[in-house]
């Protein structure tokens, strides 16, 4: 049992045999133990009715949703996964630690699945294709199996030859648990000193990182679960991409999802100016700053290649 607590700690108490190409009898096994966390944090939302609500804790649960969106975003796909702009050792470190507030493992890990994603998109060895092994596998089936618990290491060697980028992969819990209770401790000081605020600890460790984190989560997944099956096809990928306003908006940009398949390069995956993504503004304004550069973008040539969708521009 004590073996098995430990993979809540230590990512390295997990060993997987072919965690790379191997997609046989195992490839839907779940590891109870290891996924009760994931299960517990989904109970833990009735809490409200414990906690109550005030306009803060709401308000604070959307600021940290919409941030730590654009983390995921911005940072651990459009950067880690995709490299669509350039930074400073120091900065990325920056970028992985607000990333792993968000609960969604590494960044290591979540590059490697994102970038084997893209080599097989909705076939068989797509992971997360809804095409090919249904919506509810694709939302969250995949990552809770233990074929996919591995970070995939070959497939970012790139991202590998840095330490503390595999000490957070390693120890991805640590990150999350400080900010957990940072917000607990963040609540506890606004009872004390503002109590105007009408919130606490519990309620702002529910609002803020509970309930927020689960939306989150949600809302991340439908790119992987419906983004390959609702909405328009702009592009002749050889997958099924679309691209979907509503998803878009939910996920801050990521909803233009054909048009990512059609050129995964460009950090702007809105092509068009009416394509709303807000990922891409707020490189902008790192860019601005100083904090990044050479942020990639689709050129006029490809972005009008390869169509298929009668559209006039």
């Amino acid at each position: 049992m004590l073996k098995k607590l430990s993979k809540w700690f230590d990512n390295n108490a997990v060993k997987v045999e072919g965690a790379l190409t191997d997609y046989e009898a195992d490839w839907r096994e779940v590891d109870i133990v290891r996924v009760v966390p994931f299960i517990i944090l989904h109970l833990a939302c009735f809490a409200v009715f414990w906690v109550g609500v005030s306009v803060f804790a709401v308000l604070f649960a959307l600021a940290l949703y919409a941030i730590r969106m654009f983390a995921v975003t911005g940072f651990y796909h459009r950067y880690f996964s995709h490299k669509t702009f350039r930074t400073t050792r120091a900065f990325q470190l920056v970028l992985a630690v607000i990333g792993a507030t968000a609960v969604q493992r590494g960044p290591l890990w979540w590059a490697s699945h994102h970038r084997q994603h893209h080599v097989n998109s909705d076939q068989n060895d797509d992971a997360h294709s809804p095409v090919q092994h249904g919506f509810l596998w694709s939302h969250l089936g995949w990552f809770l199996s233990n074929q996919h618990f591995a970070t995939q290491t070959m497939r970012v060697k790139d991202l590998a030859k840095f330490v503390e980028l595999r000490w957070l992969d390693r120890f991805d819990v640590v990150v999350p648990s400080l900010f957990a209770l940072s917000i607990y401790m963040l609540g506890v000081f606004l009872a004390d000193y503002y109590p105007h605020f009408n919130t606490n600890g519990p309620q702002l460790l529910v609002w803020g990182f509970v309930i927020s984190t689960v939306l989150l989560y949600h809302a991340t997944f439908t790119v992987n679960s419906l983004a390959h099956v609702w909405g328009n096809r702009r592009y002749a990928t050889p997958d099924q991409s679309r691209n979907n306003l509503w998803i878009a908006l939910l996920t801050l940009g990521e909803g233009w999802h054909n048009n990512h398949h059609h050129f995964p390069g460009s950090a702007r995956q809105g092509f068009y100016w009416w394509e709303i993504d807000i990922t891409y503004y707020g490189l902008k304004i790192l860019a601005a700053l100083g904090l990044i550069w050479d942020v990639r973008t689709v050129s006029i040539q490809m972005r009008n290649s390869r169509r298929i969708s009668a559209e006039k521009l």
